[in-house]
């Protein structure tokens, strides 16, 4: 039996290997004209991957799918029952079993997957993990698709800047800040709130913005990190 070196490397600890990161985004929503559809996936992914290397703990990839608020219709997502028992408990029931985990920090990229904490406890119970839930990006970057998002996409080489000036066109692209997505707006004060905020101050691309998000976010998962090693 080979004796794996837990010690080596830039890790915080050994333990650490014993910690996961997964992250949650979402592949199938419209993001404008400038993004693409998967861009949570893809913040969610190098949010996870930076604090990984950052850390030592396992990267664990992407989850394949997400899901939405029932009023938010702007893509192709699954019901929360149906992601978390289809999806959600067996990738992490395989991560364990495979890497010797007994802990997870899930960093989420999508807004529609909060309803997700609501289904951690039981997970947590049925696999004996201790789960952590990060939504540190979602709560910081503003409207969907708006100058947060954009900002962080021209960072990730994700954005493209020749499509900025179709962008806010609502009647084309109604999912930017959820402008054009009436039984959205209706439902939920904090899209009302953000679709409100982008129509009067419009968008732009920040790069130091951008970069700031994305750098607050991975120090927030990293803080979780050691936080599951204390």
């Amino acid at each position: 039996m080979i004796k794996l070196r837990y010690s080596s490397g830039k890790v915080l600890s050994p333990a650490v290997h014993r910690i996961g990161i997964l992250a949650l985004g979402s592949h199938l929503e419209n993001h404008g004209a400038a993004l693409p559809i998967d861009t949570d996936a893809k913040i969610a992914a190098y949010l996870t991957l930076q604090a990984a290397l950052r850390t030592g703990a396992k990267f664990l990839g992407i989850l394949y799918a997400a899901t939405e608020y029932h009023y938010v219709k702007h893509g192709k997502h699954l019901e929360a029952r149906e992601l978390v028992e289809k999806r959600l408990v067996p990738t992490l029931k395989s991560a364990k079993s495979c890497l010797d985990l007994d802990k997870i920090v899930l960093v989420n990229g999508h807004g529609g997957n909060v309803p997700l904490e609501s289904y951690l406890k039981s997970i947590e119970e049925e696999l004996d993990l201790k789960i952590i839930f990060n939504n540190k990006i979602v709560e910081i970057e503003g409207p969907h698709a708006g100058t947060g998002e954009l900002s962080m996409g021209a960072i990730l080489g994700i954005l493209d800047e020749s499509k900025i000036d179709r962008h806010c066109n609502f009647d084309k692209y109604p999912e930017v800040g959820m402008v054009g997505l009436k039984e959205a707006r209706n439902a939920s004060e904090g899209i009302e709130h953000g679709a409100r905020k982008l129509k009067e101050e419009g968008i732009c691309v920040n790069l130091e913005l951008g970069e700031n998000l994305l750098e607050t976010a991975i120090e927030d998962v990293i803080e979780d990190i050691k936080s599951l090693l204390n």
